[in-house]
């Protein structure tokens, strides 16, 4: 990477944190397992919840956590609970089950954890003899997956198109990403990878829009847009989403490395493989763009310093550039922190995890996508008025700079991730609101609305209370990008049987009420809301 000179308009992230938390509340009930409920209960309403809102709000997160006497060791192994919120004439009435994947039911039958997982490693059978064993540790394990289909006794409907192990039977790539991309007619993107004697390569993947017969995608139509070699053949890049705008699609390669020799030995050894991956700052962060209708890669290189994302908040396309805004953070080593020691301490020792996390803020990148060859060499190439982002042509690419989409007082309130927008109708173009969860413990203790304009913040926030990733709902009436409203499901470590639903009016931030539901439900990741009734 070319290195910022004195008199360069290179920038230097600032590497803002939030201040240092002392005396966190305790928060090991959140990530306790709970028993499911597979027939609808109904809630109480505190408030009122519109008339308008009719369907489904849909969660997933884990929700198991042992079999027997064996515990999973990190909260993503934990076994995916799947929940429903059905909304209908402002009530609404509740139902949760497991997803009955491989790894559930095989576990479920020898009542111990017998399918390894990101930090769980598994012996399959312990009579077997040592040679057995040891190649058994060659089995690559099956993962749930955390946003597919809810399939419990034929009670909830899918509410993703695109479920991991289905890719494979039409597209020869491992796995895709939990947030796949939909465009105007339908169609749907997502990003899935590949190793083979040439190496390690990304694919991005398009699959046609549905025939209308239960609006589920036609999986067999499914094909490879672009491939993209890694930077690495040995070592590919962790990745959990990616960029599309209306005729771009961009795939981050972060510096967090996966190493499958390592891979390998930690298998024979007997170790967890959550820590094959590597946060590497030395390195750059390059971001491949491919033309989103022909999956042409552009030939020019946008690279950064070295940063971790796991969230994009939007993208669009205004006058040549490319604007790019995601969840950043300096440090990608938060992956493999979450383990359930770590969440289950208590004390200094919860304070010292938390404080030793990376804080995620909203960032903008700006790619110039018309470059002259005989363009200079170290002066910004970025001329929008409203953006402080910059782009610097170098003797190997292009030099990104961000900008901060945020005042210091986000600061207190722990940075953000989970974000969202009104997807329906401003993704992938200019957009001025995202709501999103404030990080002021080491699960999401509050709920933001973003104004761009000005990076003012409206915030709900109450002490003992974890919301869950807001989802905005537009109102059918809506004439602004803001009405309608956030829905979040709200859970607290303080009482038992003590979860909700709130529902907040987008606009004003307030709220307009909440199902109270007497069940226990865990901290979770993603979820959304399916009109489907």
């Amino acid at each position: 990477m070319s290195k910022p000179t004195q008199n360069s308009v290179y920038k230097v992230s600032a590497n803002k944190k939030r201040p240092s938390a002392s005396g966190l509340e305790f928060i090991g009930p959140l990530v306790c397992s709970v028993e499911e409920t597979p027939d609808p209960i109904s809630t109480v309403i505190k408030g009122e919840i519109p008339s308008w809102i009719t369907g489904s709000f849909l969660r997933n997160g884990p929700g198991r956590f042992e079999f027997g006497e064996s515990k999973f060791n990190h909260w993503f192994d934990g076994m995916a609970l799947m929940h429903r919120f059905h909304i209908k004439d402002g009530q609404a009435t509740y139902s949760s089950c497991f997803l009955r994947s491989d790894s559930y039911v095989q576990n479920a039958e020898k009542n111990r954890i017998v399918v390894s997982e990101f930090g769980t490693l598994a012996t399959p059978d312990p009579c077997k003899n040592i040679f057995a064993r040891f190649f058994s540790r060659f089995q690559i394990p099956s993962k749930h997956q955390l946003e597919v289909t809810v399939a419990c006794d034929h009670k909830f409907r899918s509410f993703r198109e695109n479920i991991r192990s289905e890719w494979t039977k039409y597209i020869a790539i491992n796995a895709a990403t939990a947030h796949p991309h939909y465009d105007r007619d339908g169609a749907t993107y997502n990003l899935g990878n590949s190793y083979g004697r040439n190496g390690f390569f990304y694919h991005i993947l398009r699959v046609p829009p549905g025939n209308g017969k239960n609006d589920v995608a036609d999986l067999s139509g499914a094909e490879i847009l672009c491939s993209i070699p890694a930077s690495d053949p040995r070592k590919p890049s962790y990745y959990h989403s990616f960029v599309m705008s209306e005729n771009y699609i961009v795939f981050i390669e972060q510096p967090i490395k996966l190493d499958p020799l390592k891979f390998m030995l930690y298998r024979v050894a007997g170790k967890s493989f959550h820590k094959v991956m590597s946060w590497n700052p030395e390195l750059e962060t390059i971001f491949h763009v491919a033309d989103r209708h022909t999956g042409q890669l552009i030939k020019t290189k946008y690279y950064s310093s070295a940063m971790f994302t796991l969230h994009q908040i939007n993208a669009y396309e205004d006058n040549g550039y490319l604007i790019m805004d995601m969840c950043c953070g300096d440090d990608g080593t938060v992956i493999g922190d979450f383990t359930m020691e770590n969440l289950q301490a208590s004390g200094e020792e919860l304070d010292k995890f938390f404080n030793s996390l990376c804080t995620n803020l909203p960032r903008r990148y700006v790619l110039p996508l018309d470059i002259m060859e005989d363009e200079p060499n170290d002066h910004n190439l970025i001329n929008l008025p409203y953006t402080t982002a910059t782009a610097v042509k170098t003797v190997t690419g292009v030099f990104l700079s961000h900008e901060d989409l945020y005042n210091d007082d986000l600061l207190q309130y722990g940075g953000l991730e989970f974000p969202q927008i009104n997807y329906t109708y401003y993704n992938a173009r200019p957009y001025r609101y995202f709501y999103a969860c404030g990080f002021g413990h080491v699960f999401g203790d509050s709920l933001l609305k973003m104004d761009l304009e000005g990076k003012k913040l409206k915030v709900w926030r109450h002490a003992g209370l974890f919301p869950s990733e807001p989802v905005f709902v537009p109102a059918p009436d809506a004439k602004d990008e803001d009405d309608g409203v956030v829905m979040s499901v709200v859970i607290t470590p303080r009482e038992k049987k003590s979860s909700f639903l709130l529902v907040l009016d987008a606009k004003t931030f307030t709220e307009l009420g909440r199902a109270e539901v007497p069940v226990d439900i865990p901290y979770g990741t993603h979820g959304l809301f399916n009109e489907m009734s």
